[in-house]
C-alpha cells in the first residue's frame, strides 16, 4: 500500500467502524487513534514520494497541506473527545448520536484528503461535495430548529455553489477534449497541465468563472458567504474548528489548481483580478460585520472570511512573494483559527451561553482558559511575533510596491478587523469575572500546541518549509 493509500484508506475505514460501535467514549478514542495514524500516514510522503496515478497524486503543492490537514484534524480529535463528552454529560447532545458525529468526522476527513491527493478533475469535485454532505449532517447534530436551520442553509448555498463548480469541471473538460482526446487524459491534472496551452481560450475563460465562484462558496467568499456564520454558530465547535482551519483551505486548494491551468495558457484571461475583487469584498465586509456580531462564534466565522479573503487577495496579486505569503496565511490561519475555536468551545461550555454580553472577565475566572483567548485574538489580529503578522506583513509590502492603489484598502480593512476584535476582546477578557468551572491545562494542550507553532513560526521559519513556500508559490505564477 503506498503512503497517499494509507493516508486515504484510515478514515475512510475508521468512518464505517466508528459507524458500528454503540459506546461514545470508546467511539472518542477510537476517532483519536485513527487521526493519529492518518497524521502518521501523511508524514510518509515527505521521505518516500508514491507515483502518480491517473486518479491520486502527491506533488510539491499539496504534500504539506495533506500533513497540515492531518495535523489539524488530529488536535481537533483531541479537543473534541473532551467537549462531546461534556454535552453529553449537561443532556444537550444524545449519547446515541455520537455514532453518527465520529463516523461523520473521519468521513469528513477522508474527503477532504481525497479532494487534496485527487489527480481527477470529477474526482476533486465529488470530494469537495463529500465533504459538504458530511459537514451538513454535522451542523444540525443538535437538531434544534436553529441548528436545522443552519444545516438546511448551508446545504441549499453550497448546493447551488457545488452545481457551477461541476459546470465549470464539464467546461474544463470541453476545454480539453480536442487536446487530450476523449475519456480519463482529459479530466486528469497532470496530463493536462503541460498542454493547456493548445486549449480554447474562452472556453478555459468561462470554465474558470465557474470554477472560482462555485468552488469560492465553499471557500466563504463574499457575497457567497452567508452560510458560514450560520454553520459556525449553530454546529458542534469541533466542526467548526475543522471548518476554519481546513475545508476552507481545501476549497481554495481547488480554486488555485485551475488557475495553475489557465496560467499555463497565454490566451486565457488572467484570473488574478476575479480574485483579488472576490479578496477584496470579502475582507471589507467581513471586518465591519465583525462590530455588529453578539454571538462569539459568529464573530470568529466573520474572522474566517476576512482571513480567506485576504489569503485569496494574495493569490489573485500573484508573483513568488505574494503567493508565499499567501501560502503562509493559510496556514498560520488554520493553526490559530482551529486553537481559537478550541478556546470558544471550552469558554462556550463553562459559561452555558455563546452571548458575548453574558461573557465577562475570563482573565479573573478562568486565567488559564481566559489569556489563551487573549493569546489567540492577538495572533489572528495580526500582531508580532505571531506567523500571522509575518504574513499579512508580506501581502501589504508586496501590494504597496506593486498595485499601491489595491494596498489601501486591505490595510483599510485589517485596521477595521483588528479595532473590531480589540473592542470584543476588552469586554470577553478583562474585569470582573463570575465564576464557573475550569478548564485543565491537559484539555487546553492542543490549544497551545497551536499557538506554540504559531509564534514560533513569527520568530523563524525553518528552512525546509521556506523551500516549500518557494518552490509553489513558482508553481502558481
Amino acid at each position: 500500500m503506498s503512503p497517499v493509500h494509507a493516508v486515504l484508506a484510515t478514515p475512510a475505514i475508521a468512518a464505517i467502524v466508528l459507524a458500528l460501535l454503540p459506546g461514545y467514549r470508546l467511539a472518542a478514542r477510537l476517532n483519536v487513534l485513527a487521526a493519529a495514524l492518518t497524521l502518521s500516514a501523511s508524514i510518509v510522503p515527505f521521505f518516500a514520494r508514491p507515483a502518480t496515478t491517473p486518479f491520486l497524486l502527491i506533488d510539491d503543492f499539496n504534500i504539506y497541506l495533506v500533513a497540515l490537514t492531518a495535523f489539524v484534524a488530529f488536535t481537533t480529535s483531541l479537543f473534541s473527545a473532551r467537549y462531546v463528552l461534556h454535552e453529553v454529560e449537561i443532556g444537550r447532545l444524545p449519547a446515541a448520536n455520537l455514532r453518527f458525529y465520529h463516523a461523520m468526522y473521519q468521513a469528513f476527513c477522508f474527503t477532504m484528503l481525497l479532494a487534496l491527493t485527487a489527480n481527477n478533475l470529477g474526482v476533486l469535485w465529488v470530494a469537495v461535495e463529500g465533504a459538504t454532505l458530511t459537514t451538513v449532517l454535522m451542523v444540525g447534530l443538535y437538531r434544534t430548529r436553529e441548528a436545522l436551520e443552519a444545516a438546511w442553509k448551508y446545504f441549499i448555498l453550497c448546493g447551488v455553489g457545488i452545481a457551477l463548480a461541476l459546470f465549470g469541471t464539464i467546461l474544463m473538460y470541453l476545454a480539453a477534449q480536442p487536446v487530450m482526446g476523449e475519456g480519463l487524459p482529459a479530466m486528469t491534472w497532470s496530463a493536462i497541465l503541460p498542454r493547456v496551452g493548445g486549449f480554447n481560450p474562452a472556453i478555459l475563460n468561462l470554465a474558470f468563472v465557474f470554477l472560482l465562484v462555485g468552488y469560492g462558496t465553499k471557500v466563504g467568499l463574499a457575497p457567497l458567504h452567508a452560510w458560514l456564520p450560520d454553520a459556525h454558530a449553530e454546529g458542534p465547535t469541533p466542526i467548526s474548528a475543522v471548518l476554519s482551519g481546513l475545508l476552507l483551505n481545501v476549497a481554495l486548494y481547488a480554486v488555485l489548481r485551475f488557475k495553475m491551468l489557465l496560467a499555463g495558457n497565454a490566451l486565457a484571461v488572467a484570473p488574478g483580478p476575479l480574485m483579488i475583487a472576490m479578496g477584496l469584498g470579502s475582507l471589507l465586509l467581513a471586518s465591519f460585520m465583525l462590530y455588529r456580531r453578539r454571538d462569539i462564534k459568529r464573530l470568529f466565522a466573520y474572522s474566517s472570511i476576512e482571513h480567506m479573503g485576504i489569503i485569496t487577495f494574495a493569490f489573485g496579486m500573484g508573483g513568488g512573494l505574494a503567493n508565499f505569503a499567501g501560502l503562509l496565511h493559510m496556514t498560520m490561519h488554520s493553526l490559530t483559527k482551529s486553537a481559537i475555536f478550541f478556546a470558544v468551545g471550552h469558554i462556550t461550555q463553562i459559561k452555558g451561553t455563546q452571548k458575548i454580553a453574558e461573557i465577562r472577565g475570563l482573565t479573573a475566572s478562568q486565567p488559564l482558559l481566559g489569556w489563551a483567548l487573549v493569546i489567540g485574538v492577538v495572533a489572528i489580529a495580526g500582531l508580532p511575533p505571531f506567523g500571522v503578522f509575518t504574513s499579512e506583513f508580506l501581502v501589504l509590502t508586496t501590494s504597496f510596491a506593486r498595485q499601491p492603489l489595491l494596498a489601501l484598502p486591505v490595510l483599510a480593512g485589517l485596521l477595521v478587523g483588528f479595532g473590531a476584535l480589540v473592542l470584543r476582546l476588552q469586554g470577553l477578557a478583562f474585569g470582573a469575572g463570575e465564576g464557573g468551572g475550569k478548564a485543565s491545562p491537559a484539555a487546553l494542550l492542543p490549544l497551545f500546541i497551536h499557538f506554540a507553532m504559531v509564534l514560533a513560526a513569527g520568530i523563524y521559519l525553518p528552512g525546509p518549509l521556506v523551500a516549500w513556500f518557494q518552490n509553489v508559490a513558482r508553481l502558481l505564477g
